[in-house]
């Protein structure tokens, strides 16, 4: 995916995603969300500190596309080593409809880029939605929000983001879509 004219952006979630819940105690009203994304909030030591370094070698830009928004750069990039990232924009949430709420702003941030989302919360109908509405190839990788990112999932986005269009097979996927570039 990397032989375009731009290097492909990945959108990348927090909770669930680098922060995995398992075990935590998730905030049970929308006030308690204010002090999780703080830097004293406990669940932060459950942070593999060497997504960092995985992540900036990958050949892709990162973006925040986070509830976090700029929190992730004053609380998740520092622990990981990562410069402050770009954040998407996105709409307040929204826990109607099919979609997830992140869906329709990432295609639209990607402008037609080639682009990965690492998220715990996606679904069919987001890969269906992505592939009639985004003119660009992306991967949607769902990842389980109990342990995070994984080697496995950092091998699919390195597959991924690395596959040159001159093998017969997409690069492997075991939660996610993938469509070659044309």
């Amino acid at each position: 995916m990397t032989n375009g004219a731009e290097r492909p952006l990945l959108f990348l979630d927090v909770d669930g995603t680098l922060l995995p819940y398992g075990g935590g105690r998730l905030p049970s009203i929308p006030e308690g969300w204010d002090g999780w994304q703080d830097t004293s909030n406990p669940q932060l030591a459950k942070i593999d500190l060497a997504h960092g370094p995985r992540l900036l070698r990958l050949p892709c830009d990162l973006v925040w596309a986070t509830a976090w928004m700029e929190d992730a750069n004053e609380v998740i990039a520092p622990l990981l080593g990562l410069p402050a990232l770009p954040v998407a924009v996105l709409p307040e949430e929204d826990v109607t409809g099919a979609l997830h709420w992140k869906t329709r702003a990432l295609v639209q941030a990607a402008a037609g880029r080639p682009f990965i989302w690492v998220d715990d919360e996606i679904t069919g109908p987001d890969r269906a939605w992505v592939s009639a509405h985004h003119r660009g190839p992306a991967l949607l990788h769902r990842v389980d929000s109990g342990t995070g990112l994984t080697e496995a999932d950092f091998a699919v986005l390195h597959d991924w983001l690395t596959y040159d269009g001159q093998i017969t097979t997409p690069p492997r996927t075991t939660n996610g879509s993938a469509r070659p570039s044309s």
